[in-house]
C-alpha cells in the first residue's frame, strides 16, 4: 500500500500513520516543519512501514504543489490513498476585524486544500485507481457564529469534494470527505474539553475503517451527524441569535 499523506505531522494525520505502518505502508510526507517529519518517518519505520520519503512544504504555496505531488508520484510510482489533512483554527475576532487574517484562514483551510486535490485528481484520473480522502470538519456544515470563517472554508471543501467525487466516479477513483468534531489536539489545546471531544487515536481508527469501506461522507464519532443534523434543521430566525 502507498500513501500520500499531506499535513504529516498532525494529530490525526500521525495517528492515521501510525496504523498504516503497521500494514507495512510505504509513504511519502509532507509537512512544514522538517524536525518533526523526521521525527514521525523514524517513528513509522519502527512502527513496520516498508519505506518513507518526506518533504517540507509550506502547504499555502499554492505555486510548488504541482511539482510536489508530481515527486511524491514518482517516489512512490502509483498512489493508493491520498489523505489531506492540514489546516490552522483561526481567531474568529481577528478574522472578522481583518481581512488579512481572514484571508489567511481561507486559503490555509480551504483553497489550498482544493489546489491539493486538484493535483492529486489529475494523478489518479490517469492511474484509474486510488483514494483521495480529506479531513474537513463539522464545522462546515453550518455558519455558526464563534467560528464562521473557518467554517466557510470546509464547507467549500466539502462542496468541491462532493462534485469531484461524481467527476472521478468513472475513473474508479474514490473520494471521502471525512467530518471530524471536536478533536483534543494541539491545535485547540486552548479549549476547555468536555463529553463530546474524542482522541486522534479515536478518529485515526474511522479514517482508516472508512477508507477501507469506501465510504462517502463521514462524521466522527458517528453521533455528530445525528448533532449537525439537529443544528442544520434548526430556523433560521432562531438560528441568527443563538451563539453555539
Amino acid at each position: 500500500m502507498k500513501i500520500l499523506l499531506i499535513g504529516a505531522t498532525s494529530a490525526i494525520a500521525k495517528a492515521v500513520a501510525r496504523i498504516y505502518a503497521e500494514r507495512h505502508a510505504s509513504f511519502y510526507l509532507l509537512a512544514r516543519n522538517e524536525e518533526r517529519l523526521k521525527e514521525l518517518a523514524d517513528d513509522l519505520i519502527v512502527r513496520g512501514a516498508a519505506a518513507i520519503n518526506s518533504q517540507v512544504l509550506d502547504l499555502t504555496d499554492t505555486t510548488s504543489h504541482a511539482e510536489v505531488i508530481q515527486n511524491a508520484h514518482k517516489a512512490l510510482e502509483e498512489l493508493d490513498i491520498a489523505l489531506i489533512c492540514h489546516g490552522t483554527l483561526p481567531d474568529q475576532e481577528s478574522c472578522e476585524s481583518d481581512f488579512a487574517q481572514a484571508e489567511k484562514a481561507l486559503n490555509v483551510n480551504g483553497l489550498s486544500v482544493v489546489s491539493l486535490c486538484t493535483e492529486v485528481s489529475k494523478i489518479l484520473k490517469v492511474q484509474g485507481s486510488g483514494t483521495l480522502a480529506v479531513i474537513t470538519s463539522v464545522a462546515g456544515d453550518r455558519g455558526r457564529q464563534p467560528n464562521f470563517v473557518y467554517g466557510a472554508a470546509k464547507s467549500m471543501v466539502s462542496t468541491y469534494l462532493q462534485g469531484l467525487r461524481g467527476k472521478l466516479l468513472p475513473y474508479n477513483v474514490h473520494v471521502i470527505d471525512i467530518r471530524p468534531g471536536l478533536v483534543d489536539s494541539p491545535m485547540t489545546a486552548g479549549f476547555e474539553k468536555g463529553p463530546l471531544w474524542s482522541t486522534p487515536e479515536l478518529v485515526a481508527g474511522k479514517v482508516v475503517r472508512s477508507i477501507d469501506s469506501k465510504k462517502h461522507t463521514v462524521y466522527v464519532p458517528g453521533y455528530w451527524r445525528i448533532i449537525m443534523a439537529f443544528v442544520a434543521s434548526i430556523p433560521e430566525f432562531i438560528f441568527k441569535r443563538l451563539k453555539i
